[in-house]
């Protein structure tokens, strides 16, 4: 297999399976009311979307090893992030992050707006974001930007515009490589507040904006799905919202003016626990991507199958150096507890998902006899380790009764990842009665 094909397999795989310059000082009214959502009202904030940041560029393992670079830099530009709610709400704040960058990165304007089709928004919907009362920011360098809270009618399963004017050169952009749903990067020139986007060019990629917030009409908290390119979706119907976690979503929130839970998909294409490789592992992500997650009270970790079969790849496709990260089931194992006991000091409920079946992949290096013994001893301890509140058996949701160790045919995109009856298949497997 030669580079060319092996970056069309990996990318297929792994990643995503798809064809103020000054800050001024917050007004009093304002900072009442956040001191009050957070000191006990009725309800309170929750993320009701978010995507994962990663670094860009040749520093990300992936790009480095196949000479890549899928990240963007900006100059008078105007970006359209395109975000799926998973519950709504009366009020929204988001929030912009240069946790990769090396310089500060000046936000010249911001708005949010309801999505009409496309790169094309609601008119009167649109509203002007503001950063400790003032209209633009500087976020400092690994640093993140929270808006001001507005008042914004948030609908449940709604899309959302959150659009970034970027007025000066930027470094390469913190951001999410590849989603499910597309966003848009505009032409020359600051068009937050437009009714479309003029030079619209789709993107699989969200860049800064890594969270939106919003204050629900009902106490809830926000469920986290954590993981690799199946808690991305990869192998579901782009522009679908047909992921597990917006399957699960659906089933907890049936009615949107009375939510239960909201959930958010913190998934990384080709992510590890234990290792970097399309961006942080997940051990070293876990803090930020689960932990300081506004109103986080549950997560369900789906990650594990990477760090069995990325070491048992890669060598055979002429990059030995990865043998050195060959994982144990043991290894696998401590990795999942260190999650589980920052999760519990943290007062959160956190469930295992079981890595679902490898076997129908035909990637040479992945289906072997040893990688399944690892899968299936990773699964026995998740099922019956005691260390997680609750197992999700995404195993027994989706593998082949007539032979376990392969994905249902029905189910079964390539090998790896699941088609849209497949997650579904996977949030119906989630005992909800687990969650409350």
């Amino acid at each position: 297999m030669n580079r060319s094909e092996w970056k069309f397999v990996f990318r297929g795989l792994f990643a995503a399976a798809l064809c103020a310059a000054t800050l001024g000082a917050a007004p009093v009214a304002q900072a009442a009311e956040l001191a009050g959502a957070a000191g006990g009202s009725t309800n309170r904030w929750v993320a009701t979307w978010s995507s994962a940041p990663i670094e860009p560029g040749p520093t990300n393992t992936v790009d480095a090893l196949f000479g890549n670079d899928h990240s963007l830099s900006f100059e008078n530009q105007t970006v359209r992030n395109i975000a799926h709610t998973s519950v709504g709400g009366k009020r929204i704040r988001v929030r912009l992050s240069n946790a990769f960058g090396h310089e500060p990165l000046r936000i010249g304007a911001a708005s949010v707006a309801l999505r009409r089709a496309l790169a094309t928004i609601y008119p009167a919907s649109s509203r002007r974001l503001t950063f400790s009362g003032q209209p633009s920011i500087v976020v400092p360098a690994g640093a993140v930007a929270v808006s001001d809270a507005l008042d914004f009618d948030v609908p449940a399963a709604g899309d959302l515009a959150v659009s970034v004017y970027l007025p000066v050169a930027t470094e390469p952009a913190t951001f999410h490589e590849t989603t499910l749903q597309t966003s848009y990067v505009g032409g020359a020139g600051d068009f937050v507040s437009a009714p479309d986007l003029p030079g619209a060019t789709p993107t699989f990629s969200t860049f800064y904006l890594t969270v939106v917030e919003v204050l629900p009409s009902e106490s809830i908290g926000t469920l986290v799905a954590f993981g690799d390119s199946r808690v991305l979706g990869a192998g579901s119907t782009p522009d679908a919202n047909r992921t597990w976690p917006d399957f699960l979503s659906a089933r907890l929130n049936p009615n949107p003016r009375r939510p239960r839970m909201a959930v958010i998909n913190q998934g990384i294409g080709c992510g590890r626990l234990l290792f970097d490789f399309c961006g942080p592992g997940g051990a070293a992500r876990f803090d930020r991507d689960v932990l300081t997650v506004t109103g986080a009270t549950h997560v369900i970790v789906d990650l594990g199958l990477n760090d069995i079969t990325i070491p048992s790849i890669l060598p055979i496709f002429g990059h030995p150096e990865f043998a050195s990260e060959m994982v144990s089931a043991a290894d696998i194992i401590t990795g999942l507890h260190q999650l589980t006991l920052r999760a519990h000091a943290k007062g959160m409920k956190i469930l295992g998902a079981t890595i679902s079946p490898l076997g129908s992949s035909g990637v040479p290096g992945v289906a072997t006899p040893e990688n399944e013994a690892t899968r299936q001893a990773v699964n026995r301890w998740i099922r019956t380790g005691g260390a997680f509140d609750g197992v999700v058996d995404f195993d027994a949701a989706v593998r082949d009764p007539a032979n376990p160790s392969r994905l249902l045919p029905a189910y079964d995109f390539d090998g790896l990842h699941l088609t849209d009856a497949g997650y579904e298949a996977m949030a119906n497997a989630v005992n909800l009665s687990q969650l409350f």
